[in-house]
């Protein structure tokens, strides 16, 4: 019988993880795959799936451990498909997926794609039982990849697969004037952005702080995103308080999300990931993909992503005097990034390279 794949996810957020996940769905799709998204009806995960045309089974919405009613339910969605790999990235689907294991044995091949750092060890007996069922651990940088070897008793195969893009959205891209007319921002003069929900987890606040102690004030700033419905509003309020007083007026920028930021980072000289340890960045990849040097927070995957200084600048992080110091060197050194070498690391995480080395570590190829 061929390989049939079974991407997991039960998440009711539509973050960087689930995208991940979907996407790579999608790409296996696309190269002849067989491929069933298991989630939650009326979920975010559930709608992106169906108008990507997948094949879709629906859960309820599991607890994260001991769930063996959904595990059974589960079970049955497995075997009634002749579903053969499951592929989970949320840490909350890895118990129901190891009761899956347990009651299936070798018909299953179970993966998990790491997202998300460890934030304190996994050695308890009841996490090494439940890790002992995943036959696959897939980390996307060597960082998160000597964590599972150092935080937990994981024994069975660990492999490094880089979370992919598809590059070729960053192939034809408007020129720097386009992008600055295409969402009005200042055409002559050094643009600093950041992309993310209006969020304490985004560090908007961080680089508004450091912008008013940077001693250089010849530059502005163009903050990406909207306040997540009824979440965050005190400090979406507090940004505002901050953009409208007279140090501010007419140097930040605040602009709607984009579906496709290709433009922004266009748009933008240096592209600010804030974020306190990003375990992966995303955002930080694609800035690189589009030729925009990165000044980012020395902690999580950020520093592995940029090379260290390779791709752009690391500041302290959560410390707004180091990114003040670190913008005022950009901007009385002039400090750039060769737009071409930038691109160039981002082929790694092509999206092609990324499924073919799915492929080899599910033994589909």
């Amino acid at each position: 019988m061929s390989a049939r794949l079974g991407y997991l996810c039960s998440s009711e957020s539509w973050g960087g993880l689930e995208m991940n996940h979907l996407r790579n769905a999608v790409w296996m799709h696309q190269r002849g795959h067989k491929v069933l998204v298991i989630t939650v009806k009326d979920s975010r995960f559930a709608q992106e799936a169906e108008a990507a045309h997948l094949n879709v089974a629906y859960i309820e919405k599991h607890s994260k451990y001991y769930d063996f009613k959904n595990g059974r339910v589960l079970v049955k969605i497995l075997k009634q498909q002749g579903i053969t790999h499951i592929l989970i990235r949320a840490t909350r689907d890895m118990s129901i997926t190891a009761f899956a294991k347990w009651k299936l044995k070798n018909a299953l091949h179970t993966s998990y794609f790491m997202e998300m750092q460890l934030g304190v060890k996994k050695t308890h007996f009841l996490h090494a039982r439940r890790h002992n069922e995943i036959d696959l651990w897939s980390c996307p940088l060597p960082w998160l990849e000597e964590q599972v070897k150092t935080m937990t008793r994981f024994k069975n195969t660990i492999v490094q697969i880089p979370s992919g893009m598809d590059l070729s959205q960053f192939h034809t891209v408007p020129s720097k004037e386009d992008a600055r007319a295409a969402l009005q921002l200042p055409q002559n003069v050094r643009i600093f952005g950041l992309m993310g929900r209006f969020d304490p987890q985004k560090g908007q606040l961080l680089l508004l702080k450091a912008m008013k102690e940077a001693k250089n004030k010849d530059f502005h700033v163009v903050l990406l995103g909207e306040p997540t419905h009824n979440e965050a509003q005190e400090y979406y309020a507090e940004m505002l308080d901050i953009i409208q007083s007279e140090t501010f007026k007419k140097r930040v920028h605040v602009r709607p999300y984009m579906k496709n930021p290709v433009t922004f980072y266009n748009a933008i000289d240096w592209f600010v990931m804030a974020t306190k340890a990003e375990s992966i960045g995303m955002v930080t990849m694609e800035s690189l993909a589009c030729g925009t040097p990165v000044l980012g927070s020395n902690a999580g995957g950020t520093p592995e992503i940029l090379e260290h200084e390779k791709g752009g600048v690391l500041f302290e992080t959560q410390n707004v005097q180091s990114l003040a110091e670190k913008i005022d060197t950009i901007c009385s050194e002039n400090i750039t990034r060769n737009p071409q070498v930038l691109r160039e690391m981002t082929q790694q995480y092509d999206h092609n390279s990324v499924c073919a080395a799915v492929e080899s570590a599910l033994g589909l190829r």
